[in-house]
């Protein structure tokens, strides 16, 4: 018989949470006289107003859910501060004329939670981290959630099973850790769709944990949970209780409720008070410091999965449970946040390696974005260079990109390397989410200057034409006019998708040839990896006989390995010249020559970078990539005669015909 006690991880603690479920009387309702019903509307809506505006406490939020089913009619969800709060808004609502026609069918008492799994989470809890990093702030928006603008809703208490053969509470620390890291993972498909929201209950309720979970696709909270079920943390470890679902509504709508009537959300008018997603969440770390997600996990608005917790937040544990919320303490009292919405606190002002610039089009096209391709109108844009590599960086964002894209004002967030130079681009609909996730950002090893401003529609600095806009057919039919080829080869239909990657040939090779099988089809002509000699970076090219398949076939190209650009992502203006088959009697003199007008590129004006890719299955077999600053430079250099007189050599030399492919 053992009597080893296993550890429990530290756990932090935020609001106090009341879901109260209410039948209402409609016998009573259709009874009572017009002055009776009169009064009730108006006391329940000025009740349900205050409540969701926040007006008795400093901190917390409020909203109320028209319930579908039979397990009730109304659901008032309230978090505050203490349970005396909670107490206070009970007995209130008591106290109104519409509660006399209402009563209590089921409630849940619990508090969000963030616990200790990982290291950093425990770092949080324990106070060692510094209260302005991104971790900290990531945490206490766990503990001190907004409700987001999602029009659905759905709640189920969870326990964390303890049968004989599969008991949670008997497994090592790091055996937990590890199934809350997993469960993350299905989760993190979910985000921007499901956001979630954990609290504890363990000496509260009958149940241990509580998941409430906001979607505008009901369908979403379906697949993510039915996905989960198959995860071993859910289908070993978990119980779940009853669910209740419902549609959020503008407690101004009361009377609509009572009356039947269409319903409006409360964001319909006013431009979304409730909106928890005007500031980001935080850093891969943080996420994985939540880990617990779920059912230890806080109540940060995640997507999450089965109990989608983790789901976005690197870590993964549902929200079953055991305390596994991540969590970090946070010495509550310092970290309360004193607004009342309950978003995690910002800066006073941007930080002073971060200056604010004018022309953000042209700095967001040096970093290879353009407006029209990666965002549209009006856009306030963050742009760091640094000089780390590309790759490893992009490695660091990815779960900081994942946990952004919970927020509406989110527009994109990644890494793009060219011509040298690394950069982190964070793109947001408002200057003060942008703001926030500045913090996040500057947290990365090696982020520390960088700029900010509007970018889009309003910016009189303004970015040359990226590629792929309308001036292209301008630049082909110039380029054709000198009898080569731009993008859409004369008489042909082909059209090129590439990626760039700093992966290992070994890694590629077997994701190219899945690629291939996946491609099969009379559209797809192939699709290959080429090598780069003189860089660690290849690229991936996929050739099509149809536009619309190419394009239908581009996000399949996000499994490679390594990805550290799409072609056109790089500075100014891309081009790429594809050389179907060298002679092999003439394949060195073809590499030599391509090395004397690398060297006459290198004196050009705007000319950035050429390399010449060898494809790895056939070595006479190339394509060569180029890079400038515009593509008035580019032009200048397909007027010479230097360039004529080598089209005119290649001809001779190379088995097809070579096509010079535009890259929008």
């Amino acid at each position: 018989m053992t009597t080893e006690r296993r550890d429990a991880p530290p756990t932090a603690e935020g609001w106090y949470v009341l879901h109260d479920v209410r039948t209402i009387d409609w016998a009573a309702w259709d009874e009572a006289s017009q002055r009776t019903r009169d009064r009730a509307i108006e006391e329940g809506i000025e009740f349900l107003q205050s409540a969701t505006t926040v007006e008795d406490v400093d901190g917390g939020d409020s909203m109320v859910v028209s319930m579908l089913g039979h397990k009730g009619d109304l659901m008032l969800v309230h978090m505050r501060p203490t349970l005396a709060d909670l107490d206070e808004l009970e007995r209130r609502f008591e106290r109104t004329a519409l509660a006399t026609f209402t009563e209590r069918d089921r409630s849940f008492v619990s508090v969000t939670e963030a616990s200790g799994y990982s290291e950093r989470g425990r770092e949080f809890i324990e106070g060692d981290l510094d209260d302005d990093s991104g971790l900290a702030r990531y945490m206490r928006s766990r503990l001190y959630p907004e409700i987001p603008e999602k029009e659905h809703v759905c709640f189920y208490p969870m326990d964390k099973r303890r049968d004989p053969e599969y008991n949670w509470y008997d497994l090592p620390f790091e055996e937990r850790a590890e199934h809350m890291d997993a469960h993350g993972e299905v989760g993190r498909e979910y985000a921007g769709k499901v956001t979630q929201m954990i609290t504890g209950a363990i000496g509260m309720d009958d149940w241990e944990w509580g998941v409430t979970l906001y979607a505008d696709d009901m369908t979403d909270v379906k697949d993510l949970l039915y996905e989960m079920r198959f995860d071993p943390s859910s289908s070993k470890f978990a119980e779940f209780g009853p669910f209740w679902i419902g549609r959020r509504f503008d407690p101004a709508d009361l009377d609509a409720l009572l009356a039947g009537d269409p319903l409006s959300t409360p964001w319909d008018d006013t431009g979304g008070d409730h909106s928890g997603h005007d500031h980001p969440p935080a850093t891969p770390e943080d996420a994985a410091a939540d880990e617990g997600h779920g059912h230890d996990g806080g109540g940060h608005p995640h997507d999450g999965g089965d109990h989608p917790h983790d789901e976005s937040d690197a870590g993964g544990g549902h929200p079953h449970g055991d305390a596994e919320h991540s969590g970090e303490d946070t010495d509550e009292e310092d970290s309360h946040p004193s607004t009342g919405g309950g978003r995690p606190p910002t800066t006073d002002s941007w930080s002073e390696a971060i200056a604010e610039i004018d022309g953000m089009n042209a700095r967001l096209g040096k970093a290879g974005l353009y407006e029209g391709e990666d965002y549209a109108g009006r856009t306030y844009a963050l742009v760091f260079e640094t000089d780390r590599d590309a790759a490893e960086l992009a490695e660091d964002v990815e779960g900081l990109a994942s946990n952004f894209d919970h927020y509406d004002t989110h527009v994109t967030t990644a890494v793009r390397a060219s011509g040298g130079h690394t950069f982190l681009v964070s793109l947001w609909e408002t200057d003060d989410a942008a703001q926030t996730a500045s913090g996040f950002l500057t947290d990365l090893d090696g982020v520390n200057t960088g700029a900010h401003g509007w970018a889009g529609a309003g910016d009189a600095d303004g970015a040359s034409e990226p590629a792929g806009t309308d001036g292209d057919s301008d630049i082909r039919s110039r380029l054709a006019d000198q009898d080569i080829y731009a993008g859409q080869p004369h008489g042909e239909d082909v059209y090129a998708l590439v990626v760039y990657s700093e992966a290992d040939l070994d890694r590629l090779r077997p994701t190219v040839e899945e690629l291939r099988g996946a491609f099969e089809g009379d559209d797809h002509v192939k699709t290959a990896v080429y090598d780069d000699p003189d860089s660690e970076i290849a690229a991936v090219v996929s050739l099509w006989a149809d536009e619309d398949a190419a394009q239908a076939a581009s996000d399949d190209l996000e499994a490679v390995p390594g990805v550290v650009r799409k072609a056109g992502e790089g500075d100014g203006f891309g081009t790429m010249g594809m050389f179907y088959t060298v002679k092999p009697d003439y394949r060195e003199e073809f590499v030599e020559t391509f090395g004397t007008v690398g060297e006459q590129l290198a004196t050009m004006d705007g000319h950035r970078e050429t390399a010449l890719l060898v494809n790895d299955d056939d070595e006479n077999d190339m394509f060569i990539a180029s890079q400038w600053d515009s593509r008035e430079d580019a032009m200048t250099f397909f007027r010479s005669d230097d360039f004529r007189e080598t089209v005119q050599w290649g001809r001779e030399v190379l088995a097809d015909t070579p096509r010079h492919v535009f890259l929008a």
